[in-house]
Formats: C-alpha cells, sequence, structure tokens
C-alpha cells in the first residue's frame, strides 16, 4: 500500500471515529445537557481564531501545543517564541536538525525531509497546527488540512521576516515576536554605528559551496537580508536583487570584495572547495591576499532562515569586524 493510500485510509480512521463520537454525544452524553459543558465550548469556539495565509485563511487554536514544522525557518521561529514543535522535518536524510538549533531540539520527533515529509509520521503526532510554505508544499496542502489546521507562507528565505510574522500569529506569540525583532533591529542599528565611516567602505561578498554547485548569494536572499540591515554595501557584480548565481571558476573574479564569507552544505569534500582555493584565479583576489576569508557555519548563514539564525549572523559581524562577543 502507498503512502498516500496509506494516509487516506487513516484519515478516513479518524474522520470516522469522530462522527461516532459525536453522535454518541448528541443522544446519550450528559455533557450534551450541560449548560456549563456548552458554555465551555463556546469558549473554546471564541477562542480559536482565523489567520490569512497564503492558501486562503485556516481557523486555529489561540494558543496551539502539538504544532508540526516542515522547514527550517519555521522550526527557527517556533522555538524562538517558546512553542517547542512535536515535529519537524530535517534537512537532511540523516535526520539531524540544525546545529545551532541542537541544544533546544532534544524530544522533537524526525517527521522526514523538506523535499518528502512523512505523512502518517505526522498524523501520529495529533498536530493541532502544522506550518509550512507554498513554496516547499503546496502540492501537499490539502492532505496537510486534512490532519490539522495549516498556516502557509508564500515563499522563504529573502521573507524570513514576514513569515515570522505570520508564524507568531499562527502560534499567539505577536508580542513575542515584537520584541525579538524589536532587539535585532537594536542591534544592527548598534553595529552600524560602531562600524561608522568604514561601514561605506567595506564591500561583503558571500559565497556557498554545496555537492556540484557554487552560488554567489545576492540581496534577495535570507543572507542578503541581513547583510542588507547591517549596511554592508555589496560588490557591484552581487548587488542584485536576485537570489543567487553560479559561481563557476571563470566567475571566481566576482567573489572579490574587502571580506569575503564563505560556507559550505554538507561534507566540505564533496563540494569543490578546495579546488576553487587551488585556481590561480583564487589566490589573484585582492581579498585572499588581504587574508579576509572568513568561513562560516552553513546552519545558520543559509540554512536557518529565521530569527535566531539572524542573531547567530549578527553575533559573527560583531566578531569580525569589531572583535566583540557576544554579550559583549
Amino acid at each position: 500500500m502507498t503512502q498516500q493510500r496509506r494516509l487516506t485510509y487513516l484519515l478516513g480512521i479518524v474522520l470516522l471515529a469522530g462522527l461516532v463520537l459525536s453522535g454518541c454525544g448528541a443522544a446519550d452524553s450528559p455533557a450534551a445537557s450541560d449548560p456549563q459543558s456548552s458554555a465551555a465550548q463556546a469558549d473554546q469556539s471564541q477562542a480559536e481564531r482565523i489567520i490569512q495565509h497564503a492558501m486562503g485563511e485556516t481557523k486555529v487554536p489561540a494558543q496551539p501545543q502539538r504544532v508540526v514544522v516542515l522547514d527550517t525557518g519555521e522550526l527557527d521561529s517556533a522555538l524562538a517564541l517558546g512553542v517547542k514543535p512535536v515535529g519537524a522535518v530535517s534537512a537532511f536524510a540523516d535526520g539531524e536538525f540544525p546545529a545551532y538549533l541542537r541544544d533546544q531540539t532534544e524530544g522533537i520527533k524526525n517527521v522526514g525531509t523538506i523535499q518528502e515529509p512523512n505523512l502518517e509520521a505526522i498524523l501520529a503526532l495529533k498536530p493541532d497546527l502544522i506550518l509550512s510554505s507554498k513554496l516547499r508544499h503546496e502540492a501537499i496542502y490539502e492532505q496537510l488540512s486534512k490532519i490539522a489546521p495549516t498556516v502557509f507562507t508564500e515563499s522563504v528565505g529573502v521573507t524570513w521576516k514576514e513569515n515570522f510574522k505570520l508564524h507568531a500569529e499562527a502560534l499567539g506569540k505577536t508580542a513575542e515576536y515584537e520584541r525579538l525583532m524589536q532587539q535585532y533591529n537594536d542591534r544592527m542599528a548598534e553595529f552600524r554605528q560602531k562600524m561608522g565611516d568604514q561601514l561605506a567602505e567595506t564591500e561583503v561578498s558571500v559565497v556557498r559551496f554545496l555537492p556540484g554547485q557554487v552560488r554567489i548569494y545576492m540581496n534577495a536572499s535570507f543572507i542578503g537580508t541581513v547583510i542588507k540591515d547591517a549596511g554592508l554595501p555589496r560588490p557591484a557584480v552581487q548587488n542584485k536583487d536576485v537570489f543567487m548565481e553560479e559561481g563557476t571558476k571563470e566567475r571566481i573574479p566576482d567573489f572579490d570584495a574587502d571580506v569575503m564569507f564563505v560556507t559550505t552544505y554538507g561534507p566540505a569534500e564533496k563540494t569543490d572547495l578546495a579546488a576553487y582555493k587551488n585556481d590561480p584565479l583564487w589566490s589573484q583576489l585582492s581579498v585572499v591576499r588581504n587574508g579576509k576569508v572568513y568561513e562560516v557555519d552553513d546552519s545558520y548563514w543559509m540554512l536557518g532562515i529565521g530569527i535566531q539564525a539572524a542573531q547567530k549572523v549578527q553575533d559573527d559581524l560583531f566578531k569580525i569586524f569589531l572583535g566583540q562577543e557576544s554579550g559583549a
């Protein structure tokens, strides 16, 4: 039996059980004629909220208790807002959650990967809210909605602030969202103030090495927004409102800047980082000659796409540019 058919079967059992119980309740349950019980049900109904999102509108609990998240940004958001999901997907097939969140994820059930969420595992957790995005999981939205109220953002990455706001609304944590965003904005203002005149003179390049591909990250990306918020300019060739461009060896000169940040996705030995470093064009880069190439953590510079990831990038910027450790 395929996963789709098994899920349909399980959903049928759940729906049938609900009909049986509702029928029994109407005829036989003392609660049916108990005014206090009716009042409690009315309060519960009033406590539910309507959330507008990428797929329309969805009624969600006032304070969701059993949340499942289907991307790294949603996991980051929920944990930042003080909600530990009961289930989450991983970026890799090994089932590991992003390294920078690992001390917060104990007890969270893995429910597949971003590319292939395990619908049966999600159903088994009996969630009362599911968070994801139209970009990732539009094809399974209807199935997810039959399991639990499901709220989708439109996209990921460059829209991380808007996504964080929607996640907070769905989780009933708007005040905490506002506090965290104010904290983020205040810290960026502090960074810009401490950098002073040096800020406008420090162009920043961002390059990511993946198995089989090298990417030059531009403005329309998660990291592009954080770098922009910091007030750091980009080299002209990278100052584009697109997500990324492929960085072939012929384009190594386009990596150049005053400072270059490099990340690797997955094991370094499976990427071309070493081969690029051995290329004659690499050694000719002024940023290499000046010793201003920094290898940073891909798990929050690239994978995290949430407020906690952005805060970790802030920590790196303070340390690298100002010699200031987190909290100093």
